[in-house]
């Protein structure tokens, strides 16, 4: 198979203004979040053992490693004899109590604002992966590393249409969205991302965000036209 034509940046992507903008939202998000990331840590280190914040080596820019951080959410050392895995969802025996409440309303998340200040990370582009990961797809996906053209996102395009990768398959349809981010990347674009955002964090459905937010869909995930009219019937009724 001839692997995909890497697809190409914006000028966006790698503006200073950009850049400039994001570092003091990030300090300004954080300032405002500081209570409850505060909060939230001390919850987290009074109710399993274990550090509150969490690091792990996740693949960014050009393919340089660097650690990101968050609220930790699983047992201490949850990885240290399996290795790297797959999202297990809402089953997940590895996370804590606490851990559920925080990754149901991605409170875990908040450090990354850091990994932004610090340039290894933007508020929009693709999802952060850990190298073992990326090391095992890369013989089963062509052109796997397009996604590393850019800085990786807190949020994405990806990251509010699907749900988390469980398997090559999945990665393949999240690296569809990645590509196609990176082609059209705008400032107008990140800025429905974050509105797309907000409505999935207030609970709306994949549907209902694509509709509301007119976000792009890459041709090869295309719905037939039978499921995109029962898409748009059912984000309607969700939102009346």
């Amino acid at each position: 198979m001839t692997p995909p034509t890497p697809p190409a940046t914006t000028a966006f992507n790698v503006s200073p203004a950009r850049r400039a903008a994001e570092v003091g939202l990030a300090l300004a998000a954080l300032a405002l979040a500081a209570p409850v990331l505060l909060a939230a840590a001390a919850v987290v280190a009074a109710t399993s053992p274990g550090g509150a914040v969490y690091t792990q080596t996740r693949v960014g820019r050009n393919g340089r490693p660097f650690r990101i951080y968050k609220l930790r959410s699983m047992v201490a050392d949850s990885e240290v004899h399996a290795g790297a895995q797959w999202s297990q969802g809402e089953g997940d025996s590895r996370v804590t109590p606490v851990g559920r409440v925080l990754r149901r309303t991605h409170l875990d998340e908040l450090p990354q604002l850091w990994n932004v200040v610090r340039g290894e990370m933007a508020f929009v582009g693709p999802r952060p992966e850990r190298p073992e990961i990326l090391a095992g797809l890369g013989p089963l996906i062509p052109g796997l590393d397009d996604r590393l053209a850019v800085r990786p996102g807190v949020t994405g395009l990806a990251q509010i249409q699907q749900p988390a990768d469980t398997t090559a398959e999945t990665f393949r349809d999240k690296l569809e969205y990645d590509r196609l981010y990176i082609r059209e990347a705008s400032a107008g674009l990140d800025v429905r991302i974050a509105v797309g955002t907000v409505l999935y964090l207030a609970g709306l459905s994949y549907a209902t965000v694509r509709l509301l937010t007119a976000l792009p869909r890459p041709a090869t995930l295309a719905e037939p036209a039978p499921a995109r009219a029962a898409a748009v019937h059912a984000a309607t009724a969700e939102v009346s």
